[in-house]
């Protein structure tokens, strides 16, 4: 057996040992309960128990698992704390770090894609990976430049080489099709945590990430769209090929240590900065940055933030689409009627549902409680609260949501939103994002 499929097969032997190891667990807890264990604490040690499995699994697997695994990250704020809290460090890990490619395998991805003297491109390049991620991996390096200094050296500076991981793609197609399958193990960490459409998602979007000529394409249009922007920066792309890009390095904090061990401050500002981004790129740039995870953004010694990795964008030409700031505008007035009547006409309910408006009002109402006056600091206490309310299937909430749908062009914007304010969360930043969203947000700002 080569290396290749003996790889396949333990990374597929890994998956697949996740739902047995949750049946027997799911076992473990009928047992116990049969014994007069409350099911409470049947229930808690059972997540903790899924948690630590599945997390300890995805963070050794590249492709799709690492992929889902990082989105997956974004919602640690929304676990219960004795669940959150032993594993906090081990996703922000999975956010940054991978076991690395080795040092002949990216040489070879270098000469194959840049050509045989690709060593003549740099003046230095620094084998050792400066970070990995879920298809690719990091290289520090000294991009020449035409010309010379006034000591005779060449010009040169700072870059960034993202080289994809041989049968990326392969790999990616195989994760997914195993986690597809794992949606009762992520309902027994978080019930009422739908992955399906998370997974459908990334599927159709396996193509247009595994080719970083068209992320290229999505970053130059973010970087003209940000030129010279006082709080947004966008590094240049130097060189593109379709398995190896070259940007300008972006040096600042890593959310992640903003997470960790900012202070109050820093951890607001980035907060602010990350909803201006996201709620301005589609106006800006026609674009919006569909991979909302600390490990790609960083807080400037400038004060600006600094964005990387487009190779997940949702293409937006038109902009946000005008119904979802009316609509979150005519909730806050207390236009239960006219609500419903804006989420059928977008096909949020359906033209023959009969729904009680005041109900679809209260469900809405406490989502936009960040919004409703000028300041709001996200907290992971509120986001538990809200995952609580909505998850239950006892609550009048989680009833009246079975007759809501997500029509898919909403999809990718809710899924976005939602990964921005997981990581609010774990920032527990403040900011006026009222403020925010009347700047940026179509059919939002009041009628002069």
């Amino acid at each position: 057996m080569t290396d290749i499929p003996r790889r396949a097969v333990s990374r597929t032997a890994k998956l697949a040992a996740l739902p047995l190891g949750f049946a027997g667990r799911t076992v473990l807890g009928m047992g116990k309960r049969v014994t007069g264990l409350a099911s409470d604490v049947i229930s808690a040690e059972i997540q903790q128990r899924t948690a630590e499995q599945l997390f300890s699994v995805l963070g050794q697997l590249k492709g799709g698992a690492m992929k889902f695994g990082q989105a997956l990250s974004v919602f640690e704020a929304a676990l219960p704390e004795e669940i959150a809290a032993p594993y906090r460090q081990a996703l922000t890990k999975l956010q940054e770090a991978a076991p690395p490619l080795p040092v002949a395998s990216v040489h070879k991805v270098l000469a194959e894609q840049l050509g045989p003297d690709w060593r003549d491109l740099f003046v230095e390049f620094n084998d050792v990976p400066a970070a990995a991620a879920s298809i690719g991996q990091v290289h520090r390096a000294r991009w020449r430049e035409p010309g010379f200094d006034e000591s005779g050296a060449p010009n040169s500076r700072d870059v960034a080489v993202k080289i994809q991981y041989p049968g990326a793609g392969d790999a990616l197609l195989a994760d997914l099709k195993q986690l597809s399958r794992l949606g009762g193990m992520f309902r027994a960490i978080q019930p009422g945590l739908d992955v399906k459409p998370l997974l459908a998602e990334l599927r159709e979007r396996i193509t247009e990430e595994l080719d970083y000529e068209l992320e290229a394409e999505s970053q130059r249009t973010f970087a003209a769209a940000y030129a010279d922007d006082p709080e947004i920066f966008i590094p240049e792309v130097v060189n593109a090929s379709p398995r190896v890009l070259v940007t300008e390095w972006v040096t600042g904090t890593p959310l992640a240590d903003i997470i960790r061990e900012g202070t109050e401050e820093d951890r607001d500002e980035a907060g602010r900065l990350m909803a201006t981004l996201h709620l301005s790129a589609p106006q800006r740039a026609g674009l919006l940055h569909a991979d909302p995870h600390p490990g790609n953004f960083r807080l400037l010694p400038d004060g600006r933030l600094g964005v990387i990795d487009f190779g997940a964008v949702a293409r937006m030409p038109e902009g946000t689409p005008e119904p979802i700031g009316r609509i979150a505008a005519m909730a806050l007035r207390g236009d239960a009627d006219e609500v419903v009547a804006g989420l059928r006409s977008e096909g949020f309910i359906g033209s023959a549902e009969e729904i009680d408006a005041e109900g679809v009002l209260d469900f809405i109402r406490p989502m936009l409680e960040p919004i409703a006056a000028d300041g709001f600091r996200f907290t992971r206490a509120w986001l538990r609260g809200e995952a609580g309310r909505l998850a239950s299937p006892r609550s009048p909430t989680y009833q009246l949501s079975r007759q809501l749908n997500l029509p898919p062009s909403y999809l990718l914007i809710h899924r976005v939103t939602l990964g921005s304010i997981g990581v609010l969360c774990q920032l527990e930043a403040k900011a006026p994002y009222r403020s925010i969203l009347e700047r940026w947000l179509p059919g939002f700002a009041p009628v002069a």
